[in-house]
């Protein structure tokens, strides 16, 4: 089981975690006006409007530049809120549904993850345009995706907090920048965080995470065994 420890000498793969929402969602925007599914509104105003739309207070949107600061902080204290999911998640069920094939693990986690989202993506949550086809196709290839990730995460680090702040800056950065700048504007299926343009490089990375081997059962091994010993 990887460590509940923090294991800082990994430092740059807390930093991928954290940061790859920024290369996400900057991906969807420059793909997006390309197949013609939305722009970005780099004002902010299109955006604003419809999360204000969606309830959110107006105060917390007064000063909308800085939530690019805000978030990324707020992934940080969000992440211990987020270490008990991905404890069960990475840390129990998917290095042990079959630890002879990690990537079936990953794949199999992602979509029982998913699945337990579905309740909250049937009534829009992160598919409002289409709930139904978010729910059981757009969402499931999203979440295979972030198994991939997180997993290779926690293998590398050997701990959960590597992929607790991930999870964390999925949901803030990468959920409210894609809202800000798409909000209003755009159909979510494809412009989502785990819609289809997010696949793109989601799917690069899971990829190479894949091809070059980095969830072998090897890697695992050495890298809890790394970690238990600091």
């Amino acid at each position: 089981m990887p460590s509940l420890r923090l294991n800082l000498r990994k430092w740059p793969y807390y930093l991928v975690g954290w940061l790859l929402p920024f290369v996400v969602v900057g991906c969807i925007t420059l793909v997006a006006p390309l197949f013609g599914f939305g722009r970005a509104d780099f004002s902010l105003t299109r955006g604003i409007n419809y999360m204000i739309q969606m309830g959110v207070p107006a105060s917390k949107l007064a000063h909308p530049f800085l939530l690019v600061v805000i978030w990324p902080i707020q992934a940080i204290f969000v992440a211990p809120i987020l270490f008990g999911e991905e404890f069960g998640w990475r840390g129990y069920l998917q290095p042990r549904l079959f630890p002879q094939s990690p990537v079936l693990s990953a794949v199999v986690t992602g979509i029982i993850w998913a699945y337990w989202h579905l309740p909250l993506n049937l009534r829009g949550g992160n598919f409002p345009d289409d709930p139904r086809l978010g729910a059981w196709v757009m969402f499931p290839v999203g979440a295979i995706l972030l198994s991939i990730i997180f997993g290779w995460l926690v293998l590398r680090t050997g701990s959960i907090w590597s992929s607790s702040l991930a999870h964390a800056a999925t949901n803030s950065i990468g959920g409210g920048l894609f809202v800000i700048l798409f909000g209003g504007g755009a159909n979510f299926l494809f412009v989502s965080y785990v819609g289809l343009l997010g696949w793109i490089p989601l799917g690069a990375l899971s990829a190479w995470i894949v091809l070059t081997g980095q969830l072998s059962p090897a890697t695992e091994k050495t890298n809890i065994a790394t970690a238990a010993v600091r």
